[in-house]
């Protein structure tokens, strides 16, 4: 995969999530501000890179803050010999060309029941289908995420390639953070 001459180097501390869901094996970086703003975009952004020479592609999730973080999973943690609580050494490009997200089956079925929207969404761009099912996804609840799915459908259906009112990178909606980190 290609990427864009931006070459990001920097230093950030290995942190644990304070609540890691069921699987407590992973960590996270923050990006610090100034190595995020070099970015093409506040959203969410795949990179390909290395931290402490292992490398690796991952897609780097908004923080909220205009910022970014790197979840670190136990394989690539345990790849690189590093341990929480670590100062590491990042070096990330950001691709050239976005990967192509995966549909969740929630919506594909609800593409594949209407044409219109199957459509529209055949013709937006990569980073606006990223948008789109990131504002899905994100939803907390079963009952927002559904209502999403259908208004994505019908937003699609009436021509609009993206999706109105959604703040990728989180700042104005807070609707994306970094996760809490542990005390270490």
């Amino acid at each position: 995969m290609t990427t864009i001459d931006v070459k990001l180097r920097f230093e950030a501390k290995l942190l644990r999530p304070a609540k890691p869901g069921d699987d407590t094996s992973w960590a996270f970086v923050v990006l610090p501000r100034d190595a995020s703003e070099r970015l093409p975009r506040r959203g969410r952004t795949t990179v390909e890179g290395t931290i402490n020479g292992h490398p690796f592609q991952a897609t780097l999730e908004p923080d909220g803050q205009l910022s970014h973080w790197l979840q670190v999973s136990k394989a690539l943690l345990e790849a690189a010999g590093m341990a929480v609580g670590e100062i590491v050494t990042l070096e990330l490009t950001p691709v050239k060309k976005e990967p192509e997200p995966d549909l969740p089956p929630d919506f594909q079925e609800a593409l594949a029941a209407t044409p219109e929207a199957h459509k529209v969404w055949n013709t937006t761009t990569t980073l606006a289908r990223v948008d789109w099912i990131h504002w899905m996804t994100s939803a907390k609840q079963l009952k927002t995420r559904a209502k999403r799915v259908s208004d994505a459908c019908d937003m699609l259906a009436s021509g609009k390639k993206q999706v109105c009112c959604f703040d990728s990178s989180g700042y104005y909606s807070k609707a994306f953070r970094a996760p809490e980190a542990e005390n270490c």
